[in-house]
């Protein structure tokens, strides 16, 4: 058990970690826009609440809370709407930011309302998060594919590949139709890897008691949201420490992007909380 537990906690930590990298999602953005304005603490406390979103649903993914989803299903298109709006309002906003680089400073530490925006980073990112509903379908392909690659490599996994695969199953079963990324098929995948033949595939037929399948799954959820909150802490470091070394028009005009790309997101889930709300009226 403590192998498994070991092999999550490691596996999680990577996950979080290398998961986190693409600049395309709305938490990278709202990180790199406010690190190019030198806004340290802003950016970890928006890091921390972004965290907490992706522990939520990386718990209730991988624990297989799917009786949650039942309930939460009907209400994804006014979450969809909601983040909708949130994630143009926040686009908009970065996209009117004037950045004086060399007044930055000043600003930071004694604007009143920059410390009262700080105040609410953490809430932000933890919404920016919790009203992404593909974010939970997200975690769940996701997670399915790299337990499977580690059970597949002949690590013990504590029971979570099964696991896994049957909440994939059940959430397939809520949506009418099949999770792509089912173990099943991911096996098949990884089986064209020479390496990946040899192995084992049915390490985790052991039976485990439910205590020992909480516990390791919220080891799992836990180590993502850490190796998510050092990759966005490495990452606001060195943006605030080489920003004034970047041409301040060109720190503009990629604020200016990241707050047009954001824009664009938001409009992407409004279209698709249209179309959810067009389907359930016919």
């Amino acid at each position: 058990m403590i192998e498994s537990i070991l092999t999550m906690s490691i596996a999680g930590f990577l996950t979080g970690f290398f998961f986190s990298m693409p600049i395309a999602g709305p938490v990278s953005i709202m990180i790199t826009s406010n690190a190019l304005k030198g806004r340290l603490r802003y950016c970890n406390l928006f890091n921390l609440g972004a965290s907490l979103g992706d522990f939520i649903y990386v718990f209730i993914a991988v624990f297989g809370l799917t009786k949650l989803y039942s309930f939460y299903k009907p209400i994804i298109p006014y979450i969809f709407a909601f983040g909708s709006l949130l994630l143009v309002f926040l686009g908009y906003k970065i996209f009117r930011t004037k950045i004086d680089i060399e007044h930055l400073e000043d600003q930071i530490h004694i604007s009143g309302k920059i410390k009262k925006k700080e105040g609410g980073a953490f809430y932000t990112g933890f919404m920016i998060n919790f009203l992404n509903p593909t974010l939970f379908i997200g975690w769940l392909t996701s997670s399915l594919l790299v337990i499977s690659f580690i059970a597949a490599l002949g690590f013990h996994t504590g029971g979570l590949a099964i696991k896994i695969d049957q909440n994939a199953i059940e959430i397939g079963n809520i949506e009418g139709k099949r999770i792509e990324s089912h173990h099943d098929s991911a096996i098949k995948k990884l089986d064209n890897i020479p390496m990946l033949k040899i192995r084992d595939h049915q390490v985790d037929q052991t039976i485990f008691p439910a205590s020992f399948h909480l516990m390791i799954s919220i080891c799992y959820a836990f180590f993502i949201a850490v190796g998510s909150i050092v990759w966005f802490y490495l990452l606001t470091f060195l943006i605030v420490r080489f920003r004034k070394r970047i041409n301040i028009k060109i720190i503009s005009a990629f604020v200016k992007s990241l707050g047009a790309f954001l824009c664009f997101i938001g409009c992407y889930f409004g279209y698709q909380a249209i179309k959810m709300f067009i389907n359930l009226k016919i």
